[in-house]
């Protein structure tokens, strides 16, 4: 079994923090926990609580309601096993300013630290699953991975700059007896000031 370096969850967060501007970014599982402690920004949507797999199609929706808006999506390596297949609905849509970034330590982080069959832990070849691979498969043409916190930090702006739909692979160490994050409030409050900063302007009951 081959050791693949991995980057610390909070450090690479901070880093999409300090280069993201105003684009929507979506976050779900335990991204969301440190994601909110980081950023407080009306655009922000911290997908909490949730089902694993649903942030890919909620920002798909996003990027194609406003097209000229960024939309950068925070998943999980096991939310997007949940749900492979909005990665080939993405590509058919190909929405120019989506991003999504795939988080990848390789467990269910929030459920118990259970090991994905991505991982190389989980698979009789003892290799992890190539999820830049995987995405490139389903149609997704900008494509990076980054495992160092330096490369990271020197390229997070351009790949967000870069025309997508564009699939990120961020390689992780998990946090040892990580739990999973807190609602930050109301649903449908959180929905409707999202909305509001969105279009500038109220959502209409």
């Amino acid at each position: 079994m081959t050791t693949v370096p991995q980057m610390p969850l909070v450090e690479t967060l901070q880093v999409l923090h300090s280069v993201r501007s105003d684009e929507v970014v979506v976050t779900a599982m335990g991204v969301s926990r440190e994601w909110m402690r980081l950023s407080s920004h009306p655009l922000d949507f911290n997908l909490v609580p949730s089902s694993m797999g649903q942030a890919t199609g909620l920002g798909l929706g996003l990027a194609l309601a406003q097209p000229r808006q960024g939309v950068i999506v925070c998943n999980g390596d096991g939310s997007t096993l949940m749900n492979l297949g909005s990665l080939v609905t993405i590509t058919a849509q190909a929405p120019q300013n989506l991003t999504l970034m795939i988080f990848d330590n390789g467990i269910y982080e929030v459920t118990g630290a259970q090991t994905t069959p991505g991982s190389a832990g989980s698979r009789q070849d003892g290799h992890s699953l190539d999820f830049a691979s995987v995405a490139g498969s389903c149609g997704f043409r900008s494509l990076y991975e980054f495992d160092d916190l330096n490369r990271w930090r020197a390229g997070a702006r351009s790949v967000i700059d870069d025309p997508g739909p564009t699939c990120v692979v961020l390689r992780i160490a998990p946090i040892p007896g990580a739990v999973g994050p807190r609602s930050p409030g109301p649903g449908r409050q959180r929905a409707i000031d999202f909305s509001a900063a969105l279009n500038n302007g109220p959502l209409t009951d």
